[in-house]
């Protein structure tokens, strides 16, 4: 972490975030499952449109380890200058699969979500409801031997309420943007929760086969939904 961004992250974001923190009561578990050394990918569902999961979920992270992750973050993050500079102090790059194996061979953490725009901006009617896993976070764990560390992440999606999906195919081909009914968040209460990781025992070259990536995908995918519905189920209340 270079001095800019670790000043910039460590004072007012910091700060700001440990507000956020008790305003949503965060509950965490499975910390013990983060490596403290090396690279890693951390791969949660996606939710809540205004991208407070992933600003909580690196405070966390840094919280538990002292290490800064970087988060794979949407393309509108870097469309403008005014977005794209404080982005990158935070530790934000543009999701890419070149960008997400380059920082791993530099032993960073990433988080990338594997849901992309299709979790974060579903309606809350489909709340909880995984959107399909993409394959390039499973490509970056052969290519470079992270493991993977699927995680969950309820109360965001009650946070933001979003009421539909825009899609602008004239503007940017394939964008899709939320229709938020809030933008100042609601105190619903956030539980995250690590999974064990998972080491994949295949050569740098099975990141061409398309079928096992795929395979390997949806087999996170199911047992992130799993978590997710065992743990909506057992919550008594979304805001206490």
């Amino acid at each position: 972490m270079d001095s800019v961004e670790k000043l910039v992250f460590q004072k007012m974001p910091r700060f700001l975030l440990e507000i956020m923190r008790k305003y949503f009561r965060v509950q965490v578990e499975g910390l013990e499952h983060l490596p403290r050394t090396g690279p890693f990918i951390v791969a949660p569902n996606h939710s809540g449109f205004s991208g407070l999961d992933a600003m909580i979920l690196m405070h966390e992270i840094h919280r538990s380890t002292g290490r800064l992750p970087k988060v794979l973050a949407h393309r509108f993050w870097f469309l403008t200058k005014a977005t794209a500079v404080p982005a990158k102090r935070l530790g934000f790059v543009q999701a890419s699969m070149s960008n997400g194996v380059r920082e791993l061979k530099k032993n960073h953490i990433i988080i990338i979500f594997p849901e992309g725009e299709q979790g974060n901006f579903k309606p809350t009617s489909r709340a909880y409801q995984l959107q399909e896993f993409k394959r390039g976070f499973v490509r970056m764990a052969v290519q470079t031997g992270a493991p993977i560390i699927p995680t969950m992440i309820i109360g965001a999606e009650e946070t933001s309420i979003n009421l539909d999906q825009l899609k602008l195919p004239r503007v940017l081909k394939g964008a899709i943007l939320p229709l938020p009914l809030n933008l100042l968040p609601l105190p619903a209460k956030w539980k995250i929760k690590f999974l064990p990781p998972i080491v994949l025992p295949y050569k740098v070259e099975s990141a061409r086969d398309n079928d096992l990536m795929h395979e390997i995908a949806e087999d996170i995918q199911d047992q992130v939904q799993d978590h997710l519905r065992a743990e909506v189920r057992a919550r008594k209340s979304i805001f206490r």
